[in-house]
């Protein structure tokens, strides 16, 4: 597949990454010379230095012959200018970055794709979207809905007093009587192998598992592992950039108490005009005077997200200390995901894998609807639609010559979720959500044609 990649900031380069570990064809453009060196120097790419939004370097980066066409610049009007001009000459999909999350609230209406932009996506409003369902399922590390919730990925680490410690997964469904919930992906404490789990495979304390569950399968999941579903009700956000604004907005819209933290004063006074049901605070988040005097420690949860990640790990952690049940830190550093059993902040997010994520499922074969990578695990979630003319379609589960390295998760028929078993059916329009490890993708896929 060839898909050009405009701009080399932080988001293009990361998506280049990892879309060149796949033996892509790949070509980055960029204005900056250095970011290309090192670009070039470190991935196995072809760069083009140039305006992205003029025609012949489009041209010169073979845009005829373009698969996809990504363009993710800081520049929201670089993006859309951009896109336009490459399905113009010839690019076959299109996805531009957005700052205006409007944009894509209307996106209906105004007409994108008429204009020749297939998708957009807001990095920014993706992470203020993760953090919203994080503190939904409060109780869980890691989340991703799908189909508005129809089927949901939880991950959690199990204690010492869960009940299914030590028991294989086919004896934890046991447990209850009607199960609304899988495990999909399994990480031993202190390894980096993922195992995808069958019905012999043993639950051990510190695992880090990931489950597809069903409507009622969060509260399963509660009674099994010793967890206490808390709401959370009273939030403090620190940064009161686009994220810290975007989150905060949302939050409040659905009934949570928010206090925003903005050292800038000017920004502080922006964002208390622009959001009238939140509290806003001008002074320094680092100070932990000024977070007590705010009733700090009365906080269900702790958002940090500053453009600084050591500032967001070390605020989650005093908030830690302080009791707060709940603390979530954006981080741009990749490697500290690599740490984040042990670092002590309930969940890490990272806008450009957030982003990465959106755009990589336009990559994979198949009908594919959504995709996740599984944070700290070589692990993908894929949600396709089946076709009649699918080798899947009309056949039992267990019957489906599946490769060892996936598992079905779950199912949507009819916009509703379920847990399917080996006796299920798979009929045309279902959409099958499957979590593989990397060397079972093609094989997947294969089945979804």
């Amino acid at each position: 597949m060839k898909i050009i990649i405009a701009g080399a900031g932080e988001v293009g380069f990361h998506l280049a990454k990892l879309l060149s570990y796949e033996s892509q064809e790949i070509t980055l453009i960029d204005l900056d010379k250095e970011r290309l060196l090192y670009a070039e120097t470190h991935l196995d790419i072809k760069v083009v230095k140039g305006d992205i939004t003029s025609v012949s370097v489009l041209k010169e980066s073979n845009i005829v012959n373009a698969d996809l066409f990504v363009s993710v610049t800081s520049s929201q009007t670089s993006n859309i200018t951009s896109c336009v001009l490459a399905k113009q000459l010839g690019a076959k999909r299109t996805i531009a970055r957005i700052s205006n999350t409007e944009f894509i609230e209307h996106k209906e209406e105004i007409g994108f794709e008429k204009l020749g932009i297939d998708e957009l996506i807001s990095p920014e409003s993706l992470a203020a979207s993760e953090i919203e369902l994080l503190l939904s399922q409060s109780v869980f590390n890691d989340t991703y809905e799908f189909e508005d919730g129809a089927l949901t990925m939880l991950g959690l680490t199990l204690p010492a007093d869960a009940k299914i410690i030590d028991k294989s997964v086919k004896l934890a469904a046991q447990l209850l009587s009607d199960i609304h919930f899988i495990p999909i992906a399994i990480q031993r404490f202190g390894s980096h192998v993922t195992i995808i789990p069958r019905g012999d495979t043993i639950f051990l304390e510190g695992d880090r598992v990931v489950f597809i569950t069903s409507k009622g399968g969060d509260e399963e999941l509660c009674k099994l592992t010793g967890k206490r579903k808390t709401q959370i009700k009273d939030v403090m956000i620190l940064g009161g950039g686009q994220i810290g604004s975007i989150t905060a907005n949302e939050l409040a819209n659905t009934n949570f108490n928010i206090k925003v933290v903005e050292k800038s004063k000017d920004r502080a006074i922006e964002i208390a005009d622009q959001l009238s049901n939140v509290l806003v605070i001008n002074g320094d988040g680092r100070n932990v005077e000024l977070l007590d005097e705010e009733n700090f420690s009365q906080m269900d949860a702790f958002i940090s997200v500053t453009g600084n990640s050591e500032t967001n790990i070390m605020s989650c952690l005093v908030a830690k200390s302080k009791g707060v049940k709940k603390t979530i830190a954006l981080v741009e550093n990749m490697d500290y995901f690599a740490l984040s059993h042990s670092i002590g902040v309930d969940t890490l997010i990272n806008k450009k894998l957030l982003a990465a994520n959106s755009i990589f499922r336009y990559v994979r074969k198949g009908e594919v609807v959504a995709m996740t990578k599984l944070t700290n695990m070589e692990a993908e979630l894929l949600e396709f639609i089946v076709k009649p003319t699918s080798k899947i379609c009309y056949q039992y589960i267990k019957e489906i010559d599946f490769p060892r390295a996936a598992i079905i998760g779950g199912v949507i028929r009819n916009e509703e979720g379920i847990i399917a078993l080996g006796d299920f059916k798979i009929e045309a329009g279902d959409r099958v959500v499957v979590c593989c490890l990397p060397e079972a993708i093609k094989k997947v896929e294969s089945l979804f044609f």
